[in-house]
């Protein structure tokens, strides 16, 4: 885009602000214009004709955070006004994580961990297109790119999940895997750590990143075990990608579990190593504790699990599993059994770990949120704030030009959106302003639901969508894919 010119008139113009632009590069003092959907220009537009002009003194304007793990496929339908995303400054989300989307699946009722989204009810989609023709026909305040889940693709051919696939089967998936890829997906997610896809075996996911890889669509992995699997899961993960010639993104790393604790320094070797002869790439989010389904085998590697929601017993959500199981007199593993269906956060991650693993080259920022849980973990509210006030801020793990381009132009790089992720003319004007000197999370797992301090204005596709600690009920967000706006 040609720089704009002395008559050009804007229509909103963000003054006095400290520019923090996603490349990395060193901030900067200038004013961004924005005209229609995208930024204008860059600079110094002192007296120059705006039909708004936004006060950024003192405050830092940023590309506007892309979620990289979600699970807010329902969300974006059921709550399309999406605060718990744009309160933290995001404005682009990647749903259908962990081998879960919530198309294309029809008539069932969804096994642990599809059930997160929601029960027989919201599995209505019989096509990926379907699902995104319902999201674009009453959008959402963020912008939506779309995984389809290898789960979802198994319990729509299968019957029995508990073993691999046939040949046909695979074949089945893989048409309806182009089918989603032709509808705007951007690529497959796993969640070979979860009963439904823990049977498949490697050559399952590879014939399946095989399609991924003529498409140029992406592969993402919840991988098979977190915990005392966790370096052989990384060299699977990096297997498939090599096989299947296909770009690998490993989601929300961690080493689960106390004896698995400074494994990462193995884990992130693999990464490193592999990532010279081909594209590997991870996410992580700012906590040491996880949230999922509640399984029993999870229950005995954690140092505290804390009940999320419960559908035979929701007046135990916001509890501590091993309170419950202290006044119903039973143990912790028939507790477990009584709250089914259940989710669960599991403490049970090292601080060093996660430290190590978020200095890593280019990891990305996940929340890897919940949103339909109970009593969520506090992630769903603030993870970004969280890196930036926390981490950055009171740390200084990360300069703030680094936490944000992990936010924003390296996710936009991985997931293929062209023109988000940086501040410069012609790019979308996806931008949040916040205080660096204020921003911090304040969810807690005890009040889990809290907006951030600190994020004082979010813009999606040039329109406010938070502003004054509030939404502005404005809804300008698109689906994304994959190489286009």
């Amino acid at each position: 885009m040609d720089e704009p010119t002395p008559t050009d008139e804007f229509e909103v113009v963000i003054t006095g602000g400290t520019v923090v632009d996603g490349t990395g590069g060193p901030r900067f003092r200038a004013d961004v214009a924005v005209v229609g959907d995208r930024i204008r220009g860059v600079g110094d537009f002192t007296g120059r004709p705006a039909a708004r002009r936004v006060d950024a003194r003192d405050l830092v304007v940023a590309p506007g955070f892309i979620d990289a793990h979600t699970h807010d496929d329902r969300l974006v339908l059921s709550a399309p006004e999406m605060t718990p995303k744009v309160s933290q400054g995001v404005t682009t989300v990647v749903a259908g994580n962990c081998g879960v989307s919530l198309a294309p699946l029809v008539n069932c009722d969804p096994p642990p961990p599809l059930n997160l989204l929601g029960g027989r009810e919201w599995y209505r989609f019989s096509s990926m297109e379907d699902y995104l023709q319902a999201v674009e026909s009453d959008p959402p305040a963020v912008n939506l790119a779309m995984l389809v889940g290898h789960s979802t693709l198994r319990a729509g051919v299968m019957t029995d999940l508990n073993r691999p696939a046939s040949p046909s089967e695979r074949a089945r998936m893989g048409e309806r895997l182009d089918e989603s890829l032709d509808a705007g997906a951007i690529g497959m997610s796993t969640g070979l750590a979860y009963p439904p896809a823990a049977s498949a075996p490697t050559d399952e996911i590879v014939a399946l990143a095989q399609v991924l890889s003529r498409r140029h669509a992406l592969y993402t992995t919840h991988m098979r075990d977190e915990g005392d699997g966790v370096v052989d899961s990384v060299r699977e993960a990096i297997e498939i990608g090599r096989r299947a010639g296909v770009a690998v993104v490993i989601s929300h790393h961690k080493c689960s579990g106390r004896r698995n604790w400074g494994l990462s320094r193995q884990t992130l070797a693999l990464i490193a190593a592999a990532r010279r002869s081909q594209t590997v790439d991870l996410d992580v989010y700012p906590y040491t504790a996880s949230s999922s389904v509640l399984m029993g085998e999870w229950i005995e590697k954690a140092e505290r699990v804390l009940i999320t929601w419960s559908d035979t017993h929701p007046d135990q959500a916001g509890r501590d599993l091993i309170e419950i199981a202290r006044d119903w007199r039973v143990s912790q593993s028939e507790a477990a059994a009584r709250l089914q269906p259940a989710g669960a956060i599991y403490f049970q991650m090292d601080e060093d770990d996660l430290r190590r693993i978020m200095s890593f080259a280019d990891t990305m920022i996940g929340s890897d949120g919940l949103p339909h849980d109970a009593c969520p973990h506090p992630r769903l509210w603030g993870t970004f704030p969280r890196v930036l006030g926390h981490y950055q801020r009171e740390l200084g793990l990360l300069t703030l030009e680094e936490a944000v381009r992990r936010m924003t132009s390296v996710p936009a790089r991985v997931f293929g959106l062209s023109d988000r992720g940086t501040v410069r003319a012609g790019a979308i004007a996806d931008l949040v302003i916040f205080d660096p000197r204020r921003v911090i999370d304040t969810a807690t797992f005890s009040d889990p639901q809290r907006s951030a301090t600190g994020i004082e204005r979010v813009i999606v596709n040039g329109a406010d969508v938070w502003a004054d600690r509030k939404g502005t009920g404005s809804r300008p967000g698109r689906v994304l894919r994959r190489s286009s706006t």
